[in-house]
Parts: structure tokens; sequence; C-alpha cells
């Protein structure tokens, strides 16, 4: 049997795009073009990869199967091919999967697709929700670039420190908590929420009142950053989060903030990948952008922007 990579490549757009004149023009070729590789490929893997549904087309099970095997294929063969050239980032045609935590996207989504689009107008950005700690679809290529709190466990997934936030306190104006000092006796009094998308109720927060003899009482757990900060707006309940992933929203939301009474560990953050994009030029001009894009905002604000905040540091 011989091996035509046209048609791996073809299968990868098809599959990503699900429709044959998106892949068609994914690879700037004619819908019948592709139609005709389409066949080819539905030939030789004895499956229809994709059938129609009214007027959309959705992959078959087996399509679905192989779909990260075949993109991982392409990826390689295109690595393979080009590792010696040199990027050029107003010809790169690309699109990138990036996994970050709901609170990092709002804090810099923009920024960083506005910067990648100024740069290489070519690449796509798909900004996902994070899961949770499945590094799986790194492994398996479906995610690109993925935000972390902690350094990943697997041995070939890379990371990169890219700061560290500290903790703060958000409540509603006029919270009793602003009303006074704020010992940690007040504080764990209060009613609180989490953040966590598994819903859980518990987090190093509770440790370190927990070395103080201290317990506090969780209401709620919200699934995003978002809902937190409006429920904190809404309610007298407590929230403490990371103070530069969420300044601007607390900003735009009029929130008071307030430092924490008792000393709480630091949320590092990291970015990961897999190891086989290591000597991708085009991966390393990404993760190089997105570490920039991210470090801003570590920057003390300006004396500009400390007269405009609504914030109580």
């Amino acid at each position: 049997m011989q091996l035509d990579l046209n048609l791996l490549i073809a299968l990868d757009a098809l599959l990503e795009e699900g429709s044959v004149a998106g892949a068609a023009a994914r690879l700037h070729v004619t819908a019948p073009a592709m139609s005709r590789s389409l066949g080819r490929i539905r030939k030789a893997t004895g499956d229809q990869i994709l059938v129609r549904t009214g007027r959309s087309m959705v992959p078959t099970p087996r399509a679905l199967a192989m779909r990260a095997q075949v993109h991982a294929l392409v990826q390689q063969a295109h690595h393979l091919l080009s590792a010696q050239q040199e990027l050029d980032l107003a010809a790169l045609d690309r699109v990138f999967t990036v996994r970050w935590h709901d609170a990092l996207t709002a804090a810099c989504g923009t920024a960083l697709i506005t910067a990648v689009h100024r740069q290489a107008p070519g690449v796509r950005l798909r900004l996902t929700a994070e899961p949770g700690t499945d590094d799986a679809e790194l492994r398996r290529g479906e995610v690109d670039l993925e935000s972390s709190s902690s350094p990943p466990t697997l041995p070939d997934i890379r990371h990169r420190l890219v700061g560290r936030d500290r903790l703060v306190i958000a409540v509603r104006p006029g919270h009793p908590l602003t009303e006074g000092p704020l010992s940690i006796e007040r504080y764990a009094a209060a009613e609180h929420l989490t953040v966590s998308r598994r819903g859980s109720l518990h987090d190093p927060i509770d440790d370190a009142l927990t070395t103080h003899g201290l317990e506090r009482r969780v209401i709620a757990a919200g699934p995003t950053t978002a809902f937190a900060l409006q429920l904190a707006l809404d309610t007298d309940l407590v929230a403490t989060l990371p103070h530069a992933a969420t300044r601007a929203a607390r900003e735009q939301l009029g929130l008071a903030t307030l430092p924490p009474p008792l000393p709480l560990p630091e949320v590092p953050l990291y970015l990961l990948w897999h190891q086989r994009y290591d000597d991708d030029h085009a991966h390393t001009w990404l993760r190089d952008l997105a570490t920039k894009t991210i470090q801003t905002l570590f920057t003390p604000p300006t004396t500009s922007q400390q007269a405009h905040t609504r914030t109580r540091q």
C-alpha cells in the first residue's frame, strides 16, 4: 500500500473544520478537490469519516477516535520537514488551542488575541475552558498551551514559571469587614465562598487558618472567578482570590479589596506544553508572546491607574 501524506493533511483539515468547504479553504484548494480527497480517504479507511446531518456534517465514531492521532502525525511531519526553516509570521497559517484558567483568560485573553493577530494574521486561537488537572490533551496534541498553578508531574510535559500572584480579599462596598481593623478572627468568622470547577468547599486558605486554630464557614463554591466576584458583589460572602489576575474585574465591578490578615501562600502561574513543541518555532513564538502578555498583569499600576482604582489595598 502506497501512503499519501497529503491525505493525512486533508483528513486533519476535514476533522478540524468539520466540512469540505472549511477544509478546502484552510488548505487553499477547491471544494471539488477536497471532496475527491474525502472520497479517497473513505476508500482507504473503509469509513465515511464525515456524514451529513441536516445542513452540517458530523464525524463518525472512528473519525473521532483517530482525530488526535491524525493531528499529531501531521504536526510531526510538519516539524520534520520544516524544522530548519525560518519562521515567517506573516505567512504562518495555524490553529493553536490555549487552555487557561477563566480569570487569566478574562484578564489577558483579549491582549493575547490582539497581539497574535497583529503579528501573525493567519493564526487562529481557540481559548478553551480549563477542565482540571488532566494533561492527556497536552500529550495528545489537542491543547497547545495550558496554564496551571502547579508544575506538571509527567516528564514529557514542559513548564515555565511566568509569575507569582498574591491573594487578596474581595467584598462588596460597605461590607462589614471594610469597617475598622480586619483581624484574623473577624475574617474567619465571616461567610466565605471558594472558586472550584469541581465544587470543592475547601482550599489552602482553610489550611492556613487551621495553623492559627481557626476555621471558616464556606457557604458556596462557584465554578468560575467571574461568578465568584459577582456573588461577592451581590451578597455578604467573602471571596479570597489572586490579586493580579482579578484586578481589572474587581475594579470594573467596584468591589472593595482588602489585604488578608494572615500570611497566605502565593499562587504560582505556570505555562505548560508538550515536549514535542520544544523546537517548534511557531509554538516557541506563541509561548513567548503569551509569557510577555501574562507578565504585564504583574506590572504595578501607574499613578494614573491608581488614581482611578476603586479598590482598597
